[in-house]
């Protein structure tokens, strides 16, 4: 059994804790934007002493952020997809097909995008 599948499994049984991580995920969004805004001046006034070193630190916390942000919209929203059968992990057919071009990208995604409610009516 997949990581994928014991989180699904997890989260259709206890729904609470899907909610719980899409509540931490929205926290997390609008904690990190009032933090930026509150402490913008002794963030720059930090990062300004040692550029390479501190500003590197700050930019890998704000990967780290995104990261943590759209794990747990990930693991929220697992709960949302009732057949057993369907894969975890599965993309546009753009990415699948590796398109050689950016046009070809772009007409997959939109194709993908028309269709994606067309299976779950």
């Amino acid at each position: 059994m997949t990581v994928c599948n014991k989180i699904r499994g997890v989260t259709k049984s206890h729904e609470w804790v899907a909610d719980l991580f899409s509540l931490l995920a929205v926290v997390m969004l609008f904690g990190t934007i009032w933090a930026g805004v509150e402490y913008q001046r002794p963030l720059l006034g930090w990062m300004s002493r040692n550029v390479i070193l501190h500003g590197s630190s700050v930019m890998a916390l704000i990967v780290l952020d995104v990261f943590l942000i759209i794990l747990f919209l990930n693991i929220g929203s697992s709960r949302f997809s009732d057949s057993p059968g369907e894969s975890c992990f599965g993309t546009f057919r753009g990415r699948r097909r590796g398109g050689a071009s950016l046009g070809k990208a772009f007409q997959s995604w939109l194709h993908h995008m028309e269709n994606v409610n067309k299976k779950h009516r």
